[in-house]
């Protein structure tokens, strides 16, 4: 629902029969591991992504984690510090 596309248009997409994903919804099919991967592509998302139903945007998250990967500890904990005002709003 997020990527604004129907169980239709994605089944299609990755080459499965138009009720492909419905039947996976409904727990009528589970897809292979191969169709699995195919899924996430599709989704531009991780594996671990798809399971991590806590973290509401996960590209955004592993996006932020590239960024300051690159930050040097001071920068660090003024990012820490912003993030921790921020969690209290």
């Amino acid at each position: 629902m997020k990527k604004g596309v129907s169980a239709r248009e994605m089944s299609l997409s990755i080459g499965q029969s138009a009720g492909y994903i419905n039947n996976i919804e409904r727990s009528v099919n589970y897809p292979s591991m191969q169709a699995f991967f195919y899924i996430c592509d599709y989704l531009k998302i991780t594996p671990q992504q798809f399971f991590d139903a806590d973290t509401k945007y996960p590209a955004r998250v592993d996006e932020f984690i590239e960024v300051i990967k690159g930050l040097n500890e001071e920068n660090l904990e003024h990012l820490l510090a912003i993030a921790r005002a921020l969690q209290k709003k």
